[in-house]
């Protein structure tokens, strides 16, 4: 396994975020040369300012946490997101269509992905797999993949469980070769984050990326 630090998007999505808070993220994140972070879209401008120079992707979530916006919201929080600075888009699928079996969820990935693509940056889909049986983790892991975007990630963190190595033994499964798989929500320990990568996580997203640093030194 590499470095831990080339896994981590250091994370801080909650409701009650503060400046201050922010300018931690950023000083921890170029402290420990976390591979991202990623923030609330309404940070974004802020943070590619602070990050402006440095090889510390910026990531931001697209129709969070929820998932059901309109395809045209997300698309357009796309454009804001990325006007403000965003590298990386985690957008939410609509697990709503998903379940009622329409191929709607695979067509707004599709069209997320050209629109992200055209401007050179990552897009990965949030499936939220604590909605999901097996099954589902399979057929929508093809679906992400077809799609055409870069990642497909576990969890927002707002369901009632994050990451687990079964979906992302699942995933790696069902995935084409050239997606990714992040793994984020309840993320707290250098044990897990190990156990994680080594089922097949190529991202870690984590609040606690700094405890986790702290374990390895």
């Amino acid at each position: 396994m590499e470095h831990p630090n080339t896994y981590i998007e250091h994370t801080l999505l909650k409701i009650d975020l503060t400046d201050r808070e922010v300018d931690q993220l950023i000083s921890e994140a170029k402290r420990y040369q976390f591979i991202g972070v990623c923030i609330p879209p309404f940070w974004v401008k802020k943070v590619s300012r602070e990050l402006e120079n440095s090889t510390i992707q910026l990531v931001t979530v697209i129709g969070f946490p929820l998932g059901y916006q309109q395809t045209a919201s997300k698309l357009h929080e796309i454009e804001m997101a990325i006007a403000d600075g965003a590298d990386e888009l985690d957008l939410v699928m609509n697990v709503s269509a998903f379940k009622s079996g329409m191929n709607w969820s695979k067509i707004e990935m599709a069209k997320a992905a050209q629109l992200a693509h055209q401007q050179q940056k990552i897009l990965k889909i949030i499936v939220e797999t604590a909605l999901l049986t097996k099954e589902e983790i399979a057929q929508v892991s093809k679906i992400v993949s077809d799609a055409g975007a870069d990642y497909i990630k576990t969890s927002t963190g707002f369901a009632s469980r994050g990451a687990s190595i079964d979906d992302i033994e699942i995933m790696k499964a069902n995935v084409a070769p050239h997606v990714g798989i992040k793994a984020s929500g309840g993320i707290k320990s250098r044990e897990q984050l190990e156990a994680l990568v080594n089922a097949g996580a190529d991202r870690i997203g984590t609040s606690a990326g700094v405890q986790i640093m702290k374990a390895y030194e």
